[in-house]
């Protein structure tokens, strides 16, 4: 199908309702679990037995990124791909930007579960992924609000992570050599200063704002003390979860509409946010399955231990029933907003904000994300966690890769780590190397960054 079919059928689909939706998940799993079967030496093996149509998920055994990144070469579909070219590619800065052999996306993942993943999307997937969004922007935005954002400009500023291989940088690299899109889109790296992310946004003045929810939350406070001085018509937020609170006081600030979209790197096109500040999942070309701790089903109303994902697009790497790790409630009712699509909330995601008291007494905050997408791209770095462990004290627990120098992967990530407190005017703020690895949440994540005024159970024990 077309990228404009595909457009056309996720509206038609739509407006038809929960019965439509549901025959073309089904159609589309038995699809993805054929060709997986057909393609995929690891599924064909895992499969085994099963009968030869499945329209049922719950026939499919749940999968892991650990059991799936140790089965890499049998997982892919496409035989030319292997992991040792794709780490690679993705080790190396220069080739952001770039496809994959020429034609596919690669992304990582930080390893929040205690696995890094390396995942590639295929042009099929692509071309859903940009169906779901045109969906998506016709739920947010009336012709009203259309016209309003073309008189401002139709300027874009996004603010998120310009560095490594994850999904925003990726579109960071290729947006800047187009040179139309330059003038309409600034990609502004979320490591930035807070006053040097102020002054920029004040001078592109964007009609749409998109940036992490807990840079958006900054960026709000910015806005309500009159350092930031910006009308745009929408703001987009996307990453962690906010309390429910925290989206109307960021539109209050803004004076503008607020949504939230709530996805994966495995699944780019997993949800998008309401008037009613719920989550409506794509369910024509995602599966979404809260499940307790022994993947049993959770009923609607109930939150779940954790999330099996199926994405029905990506063929290159079939992502069936797998374990996403983040706990939901589903919505047992019709949402308000009107919207057929089904509607969750997540509440395995929070944005946590490191604070800090600075020299002028002042109180400077960091997202987590700011630190992460930081240390993500330290080669070496398996795993890490920031503590907080006072308000002027970080310790960093650090596991790096088999083979990597532990000496020297500490140097490298403590030098990134302080250039950007140097940046924020934190320099007083001490990092200590710590002698523990990071450790896990009862929920079985590793969070990648701790504030001090968390629980210290929430950092493991």
């Amino acid at each position: 199908m077309t990228a404009l079919g595909l457009m056309l059928d996720a509206r038609r689909v739509h407006k038809q309702g929960a019965e439509m939706l549901l025959r073309r998940q089904q159609d589309r799993l038995a699809e993805i679990v054929t060709y997986a079967r057909n393609h995929s030496a690891y599924y064909s093996e895992l499969y085994h037995g099963l009968p030869e149509r499945v329209s049922d998920a719950a026939l499919l055994p749940v999968v892991s990124k650990k059991t799936l990144m140790a089965r890499f070469d049998d997982w892919v579909t496409d035989p030319k791909i292997s992991l040792a070219q794709v780490q690679s590619f993705v080790d190396d800065p220069a080739r952001v930007g770039e496809k994959f052999l020429g034609q596919y996306t690669a992304l990582t993942t930080s390893g929040t579960t205690g696995t890094r993943g390396l995942f590639l999307l295929d042009q099929h997937s692509l071309a859903v992924t940009a169906a779901l969004s045109t969906r998506m922007l016709g739920a947010w935005l009336s012709p009203a609000d259309l016209v309003r954002i073309a008189a401002h400009g139709g300027r874009i500023a996004m603010v998120n992570a310009t560095g490594g291989h994850f999904a925003s940088a990726v579109a960071a690299a290729r947006l800047r050599k187009n040179r139309f899109r330059r003038r309409l889109i600034d990609v502004l790296p979320v490591q930035l200063p807070v006053p040097e992310l102020v002054t920029r946004l004040n001078t592109f003045r964007p009609a749409i704002l998109a940036a992490y929810a807990g840079t958006g939350a900054l960026l709000a406070s910015e806005q309500q003390a009159g350092r930031l001085r910006i009308d745009p018509i929408l703001v987009v937020l996307s990453a962690e979860g906010l309390p429910v609170t925290e989206y109307d006081r960021i539109a209050a600030a803004f004076r503008a509409t607020v949504r939230q979209s709530y996805a994966a790197t495995e699944c780019p096109f997993l949800t998008y946010s309401c008037r009613e500040n719920w989550l409506h999942v794509n369910s024509d070309w995602v599966l979404l399955e809260p499940v307790d701790a022994d993947h049993r089903p959770v009923p609607p109303g109930q939150q779940s231990h954790t999330t099996l994902l199926t994405n029905l697009a990506n063929r290159v790497q079939p992502i069936l029933r797998y374990d996403l790790g983040d706990a939901v409630l589903v919505r047992p009712d019709s949402c308000p907003c009107g919207d057929r699509l089904p509607a969750v909330r997540v509440h395995g995601r929070t944005a946590d904000l490191l604070t800090f008291p600075a020299n002028d007494e002042e109180l400077v905050s960091i997202t987590p994300l700011t630190v992460s997408t930081l240390l993500d791209r330290v080669p070496g770095i398996g795993l890490f966690q920031v503590v907080q462990t006072s308000p002027t004290e970080l310790r960093l627990r650090l596991h790096p890769k088999a083979g990597a120098d532990p000496g020297l992967t500490w140097q490298a990530a403590r030098t990134d780590i302080e250039n950007l407190l140097t940046g924020h005017d934190l320099a007083h703020v001490t990092l200590i190397r710590a002698d523990e690895l990071p450790q896990q949440t009862p929920g079985g994540k590793y969070r990648t960054v701790v504030p001090y005024t968390a629980s210290p159970h929430d950092a493991g024990p």
